[in-house]
């Protein structure tokens, strides 16, 4: 999957990541992938419906990956949810 077709979350606004969405849809791409991890896992979520839901009905969910990342920091080894949402047109 090229790296384009890749929207990672983060502390953006929720609306900036939906007009990236929309944007590379628009743009004749078939499908995306939405990651996120910790906290922005909910945020990820919310981009994907209110995408679907309010601004390209036709997109449909395809894999939906939950995954626990390892994360080396200065404090030791600590576990990180992640998920992975593609959706297609």
């Amino acid at each position: 999957m090229a790296e384009e077709n890749i929207i990672y979350v983060g502390k953006k606004p929720t609306m900036n990541y939906v007009l990236a969405i929309v944007t590379q849809f628009n743009n004749n791409v078939d499908h995306l992938t939405i990651k996120a991890r910790g906290k922005s896992i909910s945020k990820a979520v919310d981009i994907a419906e209110i995408t679907r839901h309010k601004f390209i009905q036709e997109i449909k969910y395809g894999a939906i990956k939950l995954e626990t990342e390892v994360l080396h920091g200065e404090r030791g080894d600590s576990n990180v949810s992640s998920i992975e949402i593609t959706i297609t047109r």
